[in-house]
């Protein structure tokens, strides 16, 4: 029905050799009338490393409820042990400031930080392709919307050229039927 390149100076106002690669790609899959919309779940699985999906199971993990719950019962564990040995035996494993306690945690952190970092920018990235995905969506929509606008006018404007056009069949009908009254007795 429609080129992209109809499309793209009608509805965009813009030659189509001026718009961006993903404006071009809305305006061949409206001039094919076909689907822009698409499952990006499904896609953003597909070609994960190891190290990705990694890092994404220790965000998760990390950033829930149960890690904080297991985190805070570890501490009140390891703090318990301690003041039960030293009642017990005089000497703990590891002695008031906690110094091994304090080391797995940096050890902890330094590590887990990272991890979480390099999930978060996968996420931004997710985000970027999903935003990138609407705005096509929304934009095919958009000019689907203007072409119905447009054919709806045009039938208007047809249904107006028909009217007028029986309108006048009529008024040729009645000026032969006053002609017909006034030339008959």
């Amino acid at each position: 029905m429609h080129k992209p390149a109809d499309i793209a100076t009608q509805l965009l106002g813009s030659p189509y050799e001026a718009l961006d690669e993903r404006t071009k790609r809305v305006a061949r899959h409206v001039a094919e009338r076909t689907h822009v919309s698409r499952n990006l779940t499904q896609d953003a699985g597909v070609g994960q490393s190891f190290g990705q999906r990694a890092a994404d199971a220790v965000a998760s993990f990390g950033g829930s409820w149960i890690f904080v719950g297991l985190f805070g019962a570890t501490m009140l564990l390891w703090i318990t042990l301690n003041a039960l040995l030293l009642t017990s035996r005089g000497s703990t494993f590891d002695p008031y400031p906690f110094i091994l306690l304090n080391l797995f945690l940096s050890m902890l952190a330094a590590v887990q930080a990272p991890i979480i970092l390099m999930s978060q920018n996968r996420q931004s990235e997710k985000d970027r392709i999903h935003a990138a995905h609407d705005y096509e969506v929304n934009l095919k929509s958009e000019l689907e919307i203007m072409l119905l606008h447009e054919k709806i006018d045009h039938l208007r404007e047809k249904q107006w050229a028909e009217l007028l056009e029986i309108q006048r069949q009529q008024l040729k009908l009645l000026t032969g039927l006053i002609e017909m009254k006034t030339l008959s007795p």
